[in-house]
């Protein structure tokens, strides 16, 4: 089997992904050693590009590299960890519905700070509001 491998440069060009990051992720074993050539360039492979790309979507879906690193343990072998991926993905989710519920209450007062500011005559309403937040949570 041919396997084809890139260099750091081409892989920071297909996945937006910087050389930093990459040499990061090999440090904190995301990702396993990368192969060198006999002049010591890293050369990745279909494999790490795959790896690559489960992380960055991993990401996206707010897991931490922390759990990252745990899925893919668990994406050795999917069947056996499935509860654990599930659990994980469960309290992922309810992260976000919290997160979610937190943005929404933010969006609802900013909406009505800018309404407010709009029917003033005197005064900043947002600043006051502002100020007043300060106040009540010390």
């Amino acid at each position: 089997m041919n396997s084809r491998f890139y260099r750091i440069g081409d892989v920071k060009e297909q996945l937006c992904i910087s050389t930093d990051t990459l040499r990061y992720y090999e440090k904190i074993k995301l990702l396993p050693p990368v192969a060198r050539s006999n002049g010591g360039v890293r050369q990745y492979d279909d494999r790490d590009l795959s790896r690559l790309r489960f992380i960055q979507r991993a990401q996206k879906m707010n897991f931490s590299l922390a759990e990252i690193a745990n899925l893919l343990k668990m994406r050795e072998d999917p069947h056996h960890a499935k509860n654990e991926v599930r659990e994980l993905t469960a309290n992922k989710l309810g992260d976000i519905e919290c997160h979610l519920a937190e943005l929404t209450t933010l969006r609802n007062e900013l909406q009505l700070l800018l309404n407010l500011c709009r029917g003033s005559a005197d005064g900043c309403p947002i600043i006051d509001r502002i100020d007043l937040k300060g106040i009540e949570k010390n």
